[in-house]
């Protein structure tokens, strides 16, 4: 499976509302965990089984914690079973499918 989250905390009293220092301890439990992963600008999406990507998931939430009064989570999941590789594998086909369109120009 495929899990993209955002995890943020609020109430964090900062002036510039920066929540980069947060983040980034979410990010070091998702690279830390060794599971095939993605962070872009506004998700960090992880790939592998159920117990594996919400204990990740859980987590991360549990280190952005300390950074607010509350926690904010977002989450998107791709249950696919018997596919792995898909972290890659879906952005392929998709590039695979654009460039089948430019051609067809």
């Amino acid at each position: 499976m495929l899990v993209a989250f955002s995890v943020a905390p609020s109430g964090t009293g900062r002036e510039d509302g920066s929540v980069a220092d947060a983040v980034a301890a979410a990010v070091q439990v998702v690279r830390d965990s060794g599971l095939p992963n993605r962070t872009d600008a506004m998700f960090t999406t992880i790939e592998g089984d159920w117990e594996s990507c919400l204990d990740v998931v859980r987590r991360a939430t549990e280190a952005v914690a300390p950074y607010g009064s509350r926690v904010s989570l977002v989450l998107k999941a791709d249950i696919r079973a018997g596919h792995d590789g898909e972290l890659d594998g879906k952005v392929e086909r998709l590039e695979r499918a654009l460039d089948a369109l430019r051609s067809q120009e």
